[in-house]
């Protein structure tokens, strides 16, 4: 080989080498990697406490979910990003439903916030690919990360696998806003009252498929309009009703978007709706269900309530 083609290669890899080199010194370094834990479950909910490590989370934090038993199918090992078995969701602004004493998903060192999967369709600060509720006893595997910016950080490694698993459905009369929301054939009443108001079913439709996007009113309203549809269906409304005339009383004359323009602080009902939630889900105690509603119906419209 001569001499000088033999030194021309030698400075094209010297070259290549410093270019490697100097993106792998340009590489931002990983955040620390995050931990969580399952605070508590609920048939349609899984609440995650995810805490920060000793670097924080100043761009938020990721969360993955699978069905348990996709990811035995794929042998153990997590679906790829856009893969239908794959659930994602990126916290990256302010909550407003679930706030547990943050305004927001940027976490310093050792911070934690509550994370609830399958109640994000009223959340702030979120982008996901699934905001509606779980299945009851859906066995889940979930893992964690710190997000970066590529810029000064870079994601932190996954925390664990770890698993979750929504409760079971306790009482049979008792059902979620989801439920409503998707089987209108079921509801028991063509109209309902929130506050002094009173909506059609066709109002209340479109009030429950309204994010909240931070009006607390809404949310309060979806809750309020679940409760009010139990109790109809024939739950027993002994453990709730307290809750609900506070409900009332704290929407009054608002009326209750899209239908109208009215709006409350998320952190003014964050309780109320919090206890109306629990109660919707079987939570508070022991419901019964006082009678059992016939309906009247075709069968076509039967079959849609067990689809």
């Amino acid at each position: 080989m001569p001499r000088i083609y033999k030194s021309f290669l030698i400075a094209l890899s010297l070259v290549a080498l410093g270019g490697a080199m100097n993106r792998a010194a340009a590489q931002p370094p990983a955040l620390s990697t995050p931990s969580f834990t399952v605070l508590r479950v609920t048939p349609h909910h899984v609440w995650l406490q995810v805490t920060a490590g000793a670097s924080g989370a100043p761009h938020g934090i990721y969360v993955e979910w699978m069905h348990a038993s996709d990811f035995a199918l794929y042998g153990g090992n997590w679906a790829p990003y856009g893969d239908p078995a794959n659930y994602y969701c990126s916290f990256n602004g302010s909550p407003s439903r679930h706030t547990a004493g943050v305004t927001t998903f940027a976490l310093s060192p050792g911070q934690s916030c509550s994370v609830v999967v399958g109640d994000l369709f009223d959340e702030t600060g979120v982008s996901d690919n699934y905001s509606q509720e779980l299945s009851p006893s859906t066995a889940l595997v979930i893992h964690s990360k710190s997000s970066g910016d590529g810029l000064g950080d870079s994601d932190s490694p996954y925390c664990g696998d770890g698993g979750g698993s929504s409760d079971i459905e306790h009482t049979s009369c008792l059902k979620s806003q989801g439920y409503w929301k998707t089987h209108s054939s079921a509801w028991p009443v063509t109209s309902l009252m929130l506050g002094t108001v009173t909506y059609t079913k066709a109002q209340l439709l479109s009030i429950l498929n309204k994010p909240a996007g931070g009006n607390g009113l809404i949310i309060l309203c979806h809750q309020l309009i679940a409760t009010k549809l139990n109790i109809q269906n024939g739950a027993d409304p002994t453990l709730v009703s307290a809750y609900v005339t506070a409900a009332d009383a704290t929407i009054g004359a608002l009326i209750c978007p899209p239908v109208g323009s009215g709006s409350l602080s998320p952190s003014s009902v964050e309780s109320l709706s919090d206890h109306l939630d629990d109660w919707n889900e079987g939570e508070s105690g022991t419901v019964t269900c006082v009678s059992t509603r016939a309906i009247h119906s075709t069968w076509g419209s039967l079959k849609t309530l067990y689809r």
